[in-house]
C-alpha cells in the first residue's frame, strides 16, 4: 500500500511518450520542461524571412546609381556577402554566379547584425545593407530615398550598396510567402493563441504586405536583434508566455529570451537551432499548432495518471483500516495501477497523427486580427 510506483512514474512516462511522439512528427523538443510550456502560450511571434516566407529570395533588379554599372554593383555586393549565411546574401552571390560575374577578393569583412556588412576591395571600403543603415550613415539623398520607398511599396526587400561615402546602387529581392502560412496562423488562433505577431528586420512596407497576406495584424518591422528581444519582452508583459519562431542568426537572442524558442530546423542556421528549445525538422509551420495541442494533451494525461495513482492508494488505505484489504490484493492493485499509468501515457504515441491533421485542416476563415 505504501509503495508509490504508479505515482512516481505518472509524470516521467507521459513526458517520455510525449517527447517521442513529437520527434516522430518532426518536432524535436529539447526536454520535458519545453514540452509543457506550449500548453500555456498566449502569444506567438514569427520572423518573416524563412519562417513566413520560403526563405529562398531571388534578385529581381540590379539598379546602378551614378556612374556604376550593373556588373560592378553585383560584383562588389557578392564579394562582401560571399561568406554570409543570410538568405539575402546567398541570393546575391547566387545571382552573381548565374550571370558569370567575376567576384573580386575582399578583405576585412565585417558583419553588422541587423544592418548589413562591409569589406575592403582594392583598397576601397564597400558596404551594403538596409535603408535604415543608410540613414544612420547620413548618406541618404532625396533621389535615393524615392527609389527605396518605391521598391519597398512593391513588397520587395532592398539592399543598398555603397563605396566609401557615396551610394553605388541598389539590389531588390523578392521572397514568396509559404503556401501554408495563412492556414498555419489560423490554426494557431484556433488552438487558443490570443496574439500572433510578426517581428522582422525588413522594411515596414514589405512586412505589412506579407502580414496582410497571411492574416497577421500586429507587425513590428525594421528591428535589430536587440529590438526583437525588447519586442518579445513587451509581448510577454502584455499577454503572457511568448513563443518566438525564427531561423536566422538575427533571431537567436529573441529565441533565447522567449518563454520558448522554436527554430525552423530544415532552413535554420546552426546558431538558431542550437539556441532554440524546439526545432521543427521540416518547413511545415503548421506543426507549431500541433505542438500546442500535443502539449495540452500531454499535461492532461499527466493529471489523469496522478489522480488515478493517488485514488488507488486512497481506496486501499480505507480498505486496510476496515480490514478488507489483503496483501495480495494490495500488490495486484499497485502493479495494476502502474500498468494503467504506462498504457495511458502510451496513448500519446498513437494520437499525434490525428492532432496534426486537425491542426492543418483548420478553416482559413478563422484568420483575423488577434
Amino acid at each position: 500500500i505504501g509503495c508509490p510506483c504508479a505515482l512516481v512514474i505518472a509524470t516521467p512516462v507521459a513526458v517520455v511518450s510525449g517527447l517521442a511522439a513529437a520527434a516522430r512528427h518532426g518536432v524535436l523538443v529539447k526536454g520535458g520542461r519545453f514540452l509543457e510550456v506550449p500548453a500555456g502560450l498566449k502569444v506567438v511571434a514569427l520572423d518573416k524571412t524563412g519562417t513566413l516566407t520560403e526563405g529562398r529570395p531571388s534578385v529581381v533588379e540590379v539598379i546602378p546609381h551614378d556612374d556604376h554599372t550593373q556588373e560592378q554593383l553585383l560584383a562588389a555586393a557578392a564579394a562582401v556577402e560571399q561568406h554570409s549565411d543570410h538568405p539575402l546574401a546567398r541570393a546575391i552571390v547566387d545571382h552573381a554566379r548565374d550571370r558569370a560575374v567575376e567576384i573580386p577578393a575582399v578583405e576585412g569583412v565585417e558583419i553588422v547584425p541587423g544592418k548589413g556588412a562591409l569589406g575592403t576591395i582594392d583598397g576601397r571600403e564597400y558596404w551594403l545593407g538596409s535603408h535604415r543603415w543608410l540613414e544612420e550613415r547620413g548618406q541618404e539623398e532625396p533621389g535615393v530615398h524615392e527609389v527605396l520607398e518605391q521598391h519597398a511599396s512593391a513588397s520587395r526587400s532592398v539592399v543598398v550598396v555603397g563605396r566609401n561615402d557615396h551610394v553605388c546602387g541598389f539590389l531588390t529581392l523578392a521572397d514568396a510567402v509559404r503556401t501554408d502560412a495563412k492556414r498555419s496562423v489560423g490554426a494557431l488562433r484556433a488552438a487558443g493563441v490570443e496574439c500572433v505577431s510578426m517581428l522582422t528586420g525588413d522594411n515596414a512596407e514589405t512586412a505589412k504586405a506579407v502580414a496582410a497576406e497571411v492574416g497577421i495584424a500586429d507587425v513590428r518591422a525594421e528591428l535589430l536583434p536587440a529590438d526583437k528581444v525588447a519586442a518579445v519582452e513587451a509581448l510577454e508583459r502584455e499577454h503572457g508566455p511568448v513563443a518566438m519562431i525564427g531561423d536566422g542568426v538575427n533571431d537567436a537572442p529573441a529565441l533565447a529570451r522567449a518563454s520558448i524558442g522554436v527554430a525552423m530546423g530544415a532552413m535554420g542556421t546552426d546558431v538558431a537551432v542550437e539556441t532554440a528549445d524546439v526545432a521543427l525538422m521540416t518547413d511545415d509551420l503548421s506543426k507549431l499548432a500541433w505542438l500546442v495541442t500535443h502539449s495540452r494533451r500531454t499535461l492532461a494525461i499527466i493529471r489523469q495518471n496522478t489522480v488515478f495513482a493517488l485514488a488507488i492508494k486512497a481506496v486501499f488505505v480505507v480498505l486496510t483500516f476496515v480490514g478488507l484489504a489483503s496483501l495480495w490484493a494490495a500488490i495486484a492493485a499497485d502493479m495494476g495501477a502502474s500498468l494503467v499509468v504506462v498504457f495511458n501515457a502510451l496513448r500519446l504515441l498513437g494520437g499525434g497523427t490525428e492532432q496534426r491533421q486537425e491542426a492543418r485542416l483548420e478553416p482559413t476563415a478563422s484568420v483575423g486580427a488577434p
